[in-house]
């Protein structure tokens, strides 16, 4: 019986479940060694040795050896020990420094020393790489410390004065140490080495932000005399290199990649699986399937009842809770002594509650712990049995990292993703290829992006004044950008460069997180606590009176949203619904950049002005999605600057394609909601970072048109990369549709959560219909 068969019956449906579209075997591999590099210092080697690690494995070697010619990025598979490729050469240079600073004392003592800054995503994985790297250097002449928003103001400036490898976020980069390095002279001064770790999380205008972050960096550390290595660790990507030479601001070429992984793995069994319809009806009279999350919940009793021990990977903290609480219920009724051994995790919960549930998982005292994306990070958690991973985490690069949890210690181990109604999961478990036959995605963001890089130089521009030099570290766009500001009044120039004019700081005005303005304050009415914030640019769609807003797990209701005082204020609720906003757009196009000509069929990218305005808001049930009402707003139109890709076609060259002009709105507007649902495939995004519009006649374009367009101003490289792989791009869509089973289209295919019109008009053959004739004149 092949392997992956006594597997199946794991996840409680038998041997053969009618839901599984494919079945992957993973093989196992074995370790390779090397020996360890000359530039890892032997007392190092002996801290490593003392943890019963004698030699590196040999990607991890040639990575330690390229951090001392220069940049290097790592992109190699979970647990595959990127930790350790990093932690060598900076403990050996901070050591052997202090070391010979020490044998020679005097004024030139810095010369000899060595700091080095490590960035993470998250302070949960910072904390972790601390806790790692404290227990590892306890023999080491080296001071490390986390420095974030959580660091007491008296430990600030001892970390500031003593500490040698510093801990840290892009954002506490961002605001706090860039616009006041003065203070930090002694730490920039002696700058060895940066770690970026998971540098594939900063994509879209997240890592725009971060990469000119990082481009700040590089010149105030200029500013002091150094010139750090970058050590980037990546997810598995396509072009590492490139991704990361981008991100830092440098060429390719002077970047090193270490892409094989000489790790050991225990094979892993990788079932697609496909929910059966549930037998109601929604949006529209169309079928419905189980959740994904109704799904998870139920493997997971299942595998927690054969003591196997699991992680459950949900896509939103909401779903986190409520995939362990039907767990609990399950377990409750069927054996109640093992509910207390599920658990969920997600951020929000106070640091000790996060360690405490990774230890309980690790030592096995859990059986079941319901995740959100949290533990997807560097976070070390082995022993795993299995990994459900509940709907498409979003890209390839997560979706391996996440299953790479099962295994881990080498063992036989189980992973299914399953798949939600949604067309890109209704693609990939039918196109099993299109997961497991193909590069994983490109890293995309876009550095030069206006909206982000013209702030950003009013930061550098207040750290120290600009040069024509400078220029060249933020890019070709920077110096008509800069004219621009100068323009405006924000920067002035004069003989000694280019200086900020405010009296404000300008990076505090900067958040890298937020997205399309704000921030709005999120406060409790009865409390008057403020319990977050959201940017102006999701604040009508997520935060309009009455809407359910969930934070930390509690659910809230929108009493008022105050755009003129940049408030949300809310109330502590219990709703069984949950609420999706209705909304109308227009799309005017204000420069067309490039385009493509397929004979009658034109692809277009430029930049466009979408205005849109929420008009109602439903409430739906939970669970069931059934819509209980709907209720009128009254909001101002909102307008967003982005980058948008459109296509064009004649409507006779439609017409003789089958789609008669009734017909074609309704077969324009199933097409672009399923392009929408399938760009992540080709782009590092979610549905819910990009919008679109489709209209039978455009007044800019007077054609039919479909506008697929970045949901951030200035664009976040979304739509560039659809236009780019535009063949690619509908070829998956015309595919996606074509293998749902449903006849006239459904939250599967054509139609959309966030759809203003109510997905209606909706044509699936029409769509095809469409996307055929538009294939059939692309080049090949």
């Amino acid at each position: 019986m092949p392997v992956h068969d006594s597997l199946l019956p794991l996840l409680g449906r038998g041997d053969a479940p009618e839901e599984v579209r494919h079945v992957r075997e993973l093989p196992a591999s074995d370790a390779v060694t090397a020996p360890w590099p000359s530039n890892v210092h032997p007392d190092v080697v002996a801290a490593y040795a003392g943890l019963g690690i004698h030699e590196p494995y040999r990607h991890q070697a040639q990575a330690m050896g390229a951090a001392a010619e220069g940049h290097v990025v790592i992109a190699t598979g979970t647990a595959s020990g990127k930790s350790m490729a990093y932690q060598a050469p900076l403990l050996s240079a901070i050591h052997s420094g202090r070391l010979k600073a020490q044998a020679a004392p005097g004024v030139l003592q810095h010369a000899e020393e060595a700091t080095a800054l490590y960035l993470a995503p998250t302070k949960a994985l910072a904390a972790d790489q601390l806790a790692s790297v404290r227990a590892l250097s306890s023999g080491l002449m080296v001071r490390a410390d986390s420095y974030d928003g959580d660091t007491p103001q008296e430990q600030r400036r001892w970390i500031r004065d003593h500490a040698d490898l510093v801990l840290c976020n892009p954002d506490m980069l961002h605001a706090g140490v860039l616009p006041n390095h003065p203070q930090w002279s002694r730490f920039l001064r002696r700058l060895r080495y940066v770690v970026v770790d998971e540098s594939h999380v900063y994509r879209g205008v997240f890592g725009s932000h971060v990469a000119n972050v990082l481009r700040r960096l590089r010149r105030v550390a200029a500013l002091y005399g150094a010139n750090p290595v970058f050590i980037g660790a990546s997810a598995t990507s396509s072009g590492p290199r490139q991704s990361f030479a981008r991100l830092i601001g440098v060429d390719a070429g002077a970047v090193e990649e270490v892409t094989r992984d000489d790790s050991p793995h225990g094979p892993v069994t990788v079932v697609l699986w496909e929910p059966e319809q549930s037998g109601a009806e929604g949006e529209h009279g169309a079928p419905t399937r189980r959740s994904a999350m109704s799904e998870a919940a139920d493997m997971l009793t299942d595998l927690v009842l054969k003591q196997v021990r699991t992680l459950a990977f949900v896509g939103s903290r909401r779903g986190a809770e409520t995939v362990a609480q039907m767990a609990h219920r399950q377990l409750d009724e069927v054996e109640p002594g093992l509910s207390h051994r599920v658990a969920a995790y997600r951020a929000g919960y106070l640091p000790e509650e996060r360690r405490e549930l990774e230890a309980q998982l690790g030592d096995g005292r859990l059986l079941g712990l319901a995740s959100t994306s949290a533990l997807e990070l560097g976070i070390d958690v082995a022993g795993l049995d299995a990994v459900l991973v509940a709907g498409w985490p979003g890209t390839r690069a997560s979706f391996f990292q996440q299953i790479g949890r099962a295994g881990r210690a080498g063992q036989q181990a189980l992973a299914a993703f399953i798949a939600r109604e949604d067309p890109l999961d209704t693609y990939l478990v039918n196109h099993h290829e299109a997961i497991f036959d193909i590069d994983v995605e490109a890293t995309v963001f876009d550095p030069s992006n206006p909206y982000v890089l013209s702030p950003h130089l009013c930061a550098a521009a207040a750290e120290q004044p600009l040069s024509p030099e400078d220029m060249k570290v933020f890019g070709p766009t920077a110096a008509d950008i800069v004219e621009s500001l100068v323009r405006a009044g924000q920067l002035r120039r004069r003989p000694a460069g280019v200086f900020w004019t405010r009296a404000e700081d300008p990076a505090s005005m900067i958040s890298i997180r937020a997205e399309g303005g704000g921030p709005l304050q999120i406060i409790e009415t009865d409390t008057g606590q403020v319990l977050g914030s959201i940017g102006t640019g999701q604040a009508h769609q997520q935060t309009h009176p009455g809407a359910v807003y969930v934070h930390q797990g509690r659910s809230y209701v929108v009493d008022e949203l105050d755009l003129e005082h940049h408030v949300v204020e809310v109330t502590r609720a219990h709703p069984d619904y949950y609420t999706t906003a209705r909304d109308v757009t227009s799309v005017k196009v204000l420069e067309e950049r490039r385009r493509e000509v397929w004979g009658p069929v034109t692809v277009h990218t430029g930049s466009t002005q979408v205005t849109s305005q929420v008009v109602s808001y439903q409430r739906k049930a939970v669970p069931g999605n059934e819509i209980i009402g709907e209720e009128p707003l009254d909001l101002p139109p909102t307008d967003l600057f982005t980058t948008s890709v459109w296509f064009t076609a004649p409507a006779p060259v439609l017409a003789a394609a089958g789609i008669e002009e009734p017909d074609l709105p309704g077969a324009l507007h199933a097409a672009e909601h399923a392009m929408i649902g399938l760009l992540p495939l080709l782009a590092t995004c979610d549905r819910w970072d990009v919008g679109g519009l489709s209209t039978a006649l455009h007044a800019d374009t007077e054609l039919p048109t479909i506008f697929v367009h970045d949901g951030h101003p200035g664009g976040a490289g979304f739509a560039e990369r659809g236009y780019e792989l535009a063949r690619t791009w509908l070829s998956a869509t015309k595919d996606a549709i074509e293998s749902c089973e449903c006849e006239s289209g459904c939250p599967s295919c054509v139609q959309s959560p966030k759809c203003g019109n109510r997905n209606d008009p909706l044509d699936k053959a029409g769509a095809i219909a469409l996307l055929k004739a538009f294939l059939d004149h692309a080049p090949a």
